[in-house]
């Protein structure tokens, strides 16, 4: 199975504010972000099954990459960051935000989720794509942080290390091999 994990493109929002499952616009450089993905990548629809996370940055990435039908997946949403969605990292309490970063694989944000919660949804999708028995190739536009579980899993790689994985704004990573 062939998969193109698609990251969405830059967003509008300040750098140092924490985002994750708050859905916020894209930036004005979105038409000549899809451009270059276009430039590199042929995404025939009748080739493609597409999955995408709901969230507004996602959904408008696929609907200009993909003329075909999107499935729209709650599991690809990027982590829920709970109260602390778009606050200012600096303004976070830091006795929270040093127990988390401490252990951000199994601890949650207040109201919010582990790494280990997201990791859990991508499992879940992943298990969803392996019981299919489609011969197409599978492009997932989503998050950072999926992306990031989704090539641990494939790697076996420790979630802890996955950072090890940068993956920018509209960068796509194809997995040809995945079992």
């Amino acid at each position: 199975m062939e998969i193109y994990l698609i990251r969405h493109t830059k967003p509008e929002i300040e750098k140092g504010i924490c985002y994750g499952q708050t859905d916020i616009p894209l930036a004005s450089s979105f038409e000549d972000e899809i451009e270059e993905i276009l430039k590199k990548y042929s995404f025939p629809g009748d080739e493609f099954i597409v999955y995408s996370s709901p969230l507004l940055r996602c959904k408008l990435a696929a609907e200009k990459l993909f003329n075909s039908t999107i499935h729209y997946d709650k599991r690809l949403m990027e982590l829920n960051f709970g109260d602390w969605e778009l606050q200012k990292w600096d303004d976070i309490n830091k006795t929270d935000l040093n127990r988390w970063m401490g252990d951000f694989v199994n601890v949650s944000c207040p109201n919010g989720e582990s790494y280990v919660n997201l990791y859990d949804r991508v499992l879940q999708f992943i298990q969803s794509l392996k019981n299919s028995d489609s011969t197409k190739k599978i492009a997932v536009v989503t998050h950072a942080g999926v992306i990031r579980a989704f090539l641990a899993v494939h790697n076996n790689t420790n979630l802890k290390d996955s950072f090890i994985y940068n993956v920018e704004y509209g960068e796509v990573m194809i997995v040809k091999d995945f079992k």
